[in-house]
């Protein structure tokens, strides 16, 4: 009888693993044979990575092109599965070398380990009575990271708040920790931990620390990016009647669109972490927590809203802006451990978690540009169905040769389908005498 009741799987060896995976899912050898390619990630690495391991799944990685971020040249690796996103991206970064690329900032790495208090006889005496205390916990606090304080962070600060639940009033408590190079979520945790005892000692008999974690909506740690795209530059790029002006006017269109719905803006929003995610990925990012920090973020004032702003200057030219949280690392996590990820992050060129995060946020709003553009012009689906058309090919069955050539003619036919293209590849090869 077929169960997923493994005993200790992940003791055993790595052929077990996967004669255990084979026997389970009925998979043939020629499935098991991919699976023991592991590529650069080898077993060993992803195994200590994270649990039961049975291979690696791999991502195209691509590499956007033309980027400027505050007057350096970066060449950006994208890793991600969607055809046409590393296309728009370098096309967008291309139409703004113009005026200068991407002016980009990121905040102090400040992050957020919150400890929950239940319990309190008198929540809000407790929470004073905390503030009280706050140099004195601050200071606990930092004396748990030697290595971070000795790099220049450490515990900055500390909040509380009383609020109303289902369960009753909670003491939340905010502890901030610059993090210095690091995502920070192992250090922040470790704070918090060690702070929990204490806090439960001032907020009186009863009370009880119930969580002590960090948070992903890292509002302390925001990064902000602008780009100005000249409207002889939009007039140019539009194949069409369209002048610069109405490509301005359309964009601005879009972006009011974005801002009013909020169907339409998560879409926006999905745009931009296209962009995001592609980048966080291939450099070993959370970007898992980026994506949660950004949409809570596109919430925080009650509605759901975009995360850039677009707007017109004096010359009529069209100005992209974004500001978003940016919790990324260059010390610790994957991007320490994955081969990949560290040559990604060489091949970036980037020398702090501040300067990965101005170029993550060029690269969001590189993408977001070059999705609302193609919207408001050709039409999204013009240059997406081109190179999705690549693997329809490939689904039809088609080799070498044959993929781009029925990739080719269902573009041009606009019908993008796998019965199409199984068509048109028996034709081809019924000429071909195969």
């Amino acid at each position: 009888m077929r169960t997923s009741d493994l005993s200790e799987f992940y003791k055993k060896p790595l052929e077990e693993r996967l004669q255990a995976l084979k026997e389970f899912a009925e998979l043939g050898d020629e499935e098991i044979e991919k699976l023991r390619k592991f590529g650069a990630l080898e077993f060993e690495t992803a195994n200590r990575m994270i649990e039961n391991v049975v291979s690696t799944f791999q991502l195209p990685l691509g590499i956007a092109t033309n980027f400027i971020v505050n007057g350096k040249e970066y060449l950006i690796p994208f890793a991600i599965e969607e055809p046409s996103v590393v296309a728009a991206a370098s096309n967008a970064a291309k139409l703004c070398r113009a005026s200068g690329g991407f002016k980009a900032e990121s905040d102090e790495p400040i992050m957020i380990g919150q400890i929950l208090l239940v319990n309190a006889k008198e929540p809000e005496k407790a929470a004073e009575e905390i503030m009280r205390n706050k140099q004195e916990l601050v200071g606990k606090a930092s004396a748990c990271d030697a290595m971070l304080v000795k790099f220049g962070g450490g515990a900055r600060d500390l909040e509380t708040r009383v609020v109303d639940s289902i369960r009753g009033k909670l003491i939340i408590v905010h502890l901030l920790v610059d993090v210095r190079d690091a995502m920070g979520a192992n250090a922040v945790n470790t704070m918090c931990e060690a702070l929990a005892p204490e806090l439960e000692g001032i907020a009186g008999a009863g009370a009880k620390a119930r969580m002590r974690i960090i948070s992903n909506l890292a509002i302390y740690r925001k990064a902000r990016a602008k780009a100005i795209w000249k409207k002889e530059e939009l007039e140019k790029s539009v194949k069409g009647n369209m002048k610069g002006e109405e490509v301005v006017d359309a964009m601005l269109d879009a972006y009011a669109f974005a801002d009013a719905d909020p169907f339409r803006c998560t879409t926006h929003n999905k745009g931009i972490m296209n962009g995001i995610d592609a980048v966080a990925i291939a450099c070993g990012q959370d970007f898992r927590a980026l994506e949660a920090g950004a949409h809570s973020f596109a919430a925080i004032s009650g509605t759901y809203k975009p995360l850039t702003r677009y707007n017109k200057n004096e010359n009529g030219d069209l100005v992209g802006e974004i500001e978003l949280p940016m919790a990324v690392g260059l010390v610790g996590g994957a991007v320490k451990t994955h081969p990949i990820a560290q040559i990604a992050v060489k091949i970036l060129g980037v020398k702090s978690a501040s300067e990965l995060a101005c170029v993550l946020a060029s690269a969001g709003l590189a993408q977001n540009f070059a999705a609302m553009r193609a919207l408001t012009t050709e039409g999204i689906q013009r240059g997406h169905m081109k190179l999705h058309a690549k693997n329809i090919a490939v689904l039809a069955g088609a080799k070498g040769n044959e993929i781009d050539i029925v990739a080719q003619k269902i573009a041009e036919e606009h019908c993008v389908k796998a019965d199409r293209a199984k068509e048109i590849l028996e034709e081809i090869r019924k000429r071909s005498g195969e």
